[in-house]
């Protein structure tokens, strides 16, 4: 094996060492594997490479190699992330851990599984299914994204209300570190506090400490009864005083959800619905457990008492309505002229915040929906303007989505809730952190990776 010092003999080194049904220059490759949803930096650059890791072996290779050439590595899941997580750098290849899919472990008793990160969320899932098990966290793109990118951002979903978020769920990890090194962190059991919690710590780093290859995870069980409850306001406002009102009726919902007008305008446009003739605001609500049909019909008085019109106990209508809700990420609408983001804001202000948006959508002259995890205080607000708006619109856009940040953090909110920092949120990072806790983290990551060559520019620089 040669040293690798340039770009080109870098890839003849992967190629000999992985092989060359794992590494790719192909141009269309290279474009398809360069980024994620997030928005594009202005100096974006294709990778020199693509490898498509399959052992623990070539990741290894591959960091080793890259480490050596002063390359940077880009590690990529599914490319689901609306953050610019997996989006490339200068000079850099991409590790692609997508063929590192299998399911290693399913430990039934323990109530534990052991994947590779490349296995797909919703396989996961229904690999357990089968034992009266379920992974909790479950993202909105549950069915493409994968376990190791539900890791990199700590992903959330629409469980979380009750479940958590990804780092609720991983107990231990198997990482590769940016020189090679494989090194195992957390444990098998639910509970343990030996040394310092590096698997949280890793947890929603980004790919910026060490490339995660495999992942134990604490399954849940899985609730043979469930209950659905669709209710609709007249306003967004009254909706949020509906969460408050199930909060204070001390149930737990296994879903949560808020959907204003124009997200049910959107649902209408796509399934042929008339939510919208309805009501103004719509509420999700399952619970699960022993106990659903009881929490459904506390639930159901408790929104019933604000005026809501609430669907009838056994309603097929709110199970169709949480799946519709479940993929309704995009309407097809033109992704320069819209920007969203996932602020999360302390549940008691989440009702202000909401008219907050409003009038920040009305100063700037753009349009605002809102979809919620209600259940936490975890908001999608998206702003769009009419393409031909052109220019000038954009402008807005960008105006508001900046002012809607800054109004989530005067109230104790944070500029993520789920979605990661990435590229696209690395100017806000010091609106919510003070210089210490930045330089601080500078300093772990330089702990981890001394060269600086692991997913550069994200998360924390």
């Amino acid at each position: 094996m040669s040293l690798a010092c340039t770009d080109d003999a870098l890839i003849e080194d992967l190629i000999q060492e992985i092989g060359s049904g794992s590494v790719s220059i192909d141009t269309e490759v290279l474009a398809t594997c360069s980024h994620d949803f997030g928005k594009l930096a202005s100096d974006y650059q294709l990778p020199i490479a693509v490898v498509f890791a399959e052992r623990v072996e070539d990741v290894q290779t591959a960091l080793r190699l890259a480490s050596a050439a002063g390359v940077s590595v880009v590690p990529r899941g599914a490319g689901t992330g609306v953050s610019g997580g997996a989006n490339t750098s200068a000079r850099c290849i991409v590790l692609s851990l997508e063929r590192m899919n299998r399911i290693l472990e399913i430990r039934v008793d323990d109530e534990v599984a052991v994947v590779e990160p490349g296995v797909v969320n919703a396989d996961l899932n229904n690999a357990v299914a089968k034992h009266g098990l379920m992974y909790a966290p479950d993202p909105a793109s549950y069915q493409q994204s994968t376990i190791g990118g539900n890791v990199a951002t700590n992903a959330g979903g629409l469980r979380c209300a009750k479940y958590g978020v990804t780092t609720d769920s991983v107990l231990g990890l198997e990482v590769v570190l940016a020189d090679g090194t494989l090194i195992s962190t957390g444990r098998n059991t639910f509970k343990g506090v030996a040394g310092y919690d590096l698997t949280s710590l890793l947890v929603g780093s980004e790919g910026t400490l060490g490339i995660v290859v495999s992942v134990t995870v604490r399954l849940r069980y899985l609730s043979e009864k469930t209950c659905s409850i669709a209710a609709v306001f007249t306003d967004v406002a009254q909706a949020a005083a509906g969460v408050v009102a199930i909060a204070r009726v001390r149930v737990q919902p296994a879903i949560l959800e808020l959907l204003d007008v124009g997200t049910l305008r959107v649902l209408d446009a796509t399934y042929g619905s008339d939510l919208s003739a309805r009501g103004g605001a719509l509420l999700l609500v399952r619970t699960d457990g022993h106990g659903a049909e009881i929490e459904d019909a506390i639930i159901r008085s408790a929104l019933e008492n604000l005026g809501a019109q609430v669907t009838v106990a056994g309603d097929e209508q709110a199970v169709k309505l949480i799946e519709m809700r479940r993929a309704s990420r995009g309407d097809g609408q033109d992704d320069r002229y819209r920007v969203g983001e996932d602020v999360a804001v302390p549940r008691s202000a989440m009702v202000e915040f909401m008219r907050t948006l409003d009038q920040i959508a009305s100063r700037n002259r753009v349009m605002v929906r809102i979809v919620a995890h209600a259940g936490d205080g975890n908001l999608h607000p998206t702003f769009w303007v009419d393409p031909e708006d052109g220019p000038a619109g954009v402008g807005r856009l960008d105006a508001a989505l900046e002012e809607s940040v800054r109004a989530a953090l005067a109230v104790g909110g944070t500029i993520t809730g789920e979605h990661g920092v990435g590229t696209v949120k690395r100017e806000w990072l010091g609106w919510e952190q003070s210089a210490e806790v930045v330089e601080l983290q500078r300093k772990i990551k330089a702990v981890f990776d001394p060269k600086g060559i692991l997913n550069p520019g994200k998360a924390i620089v």
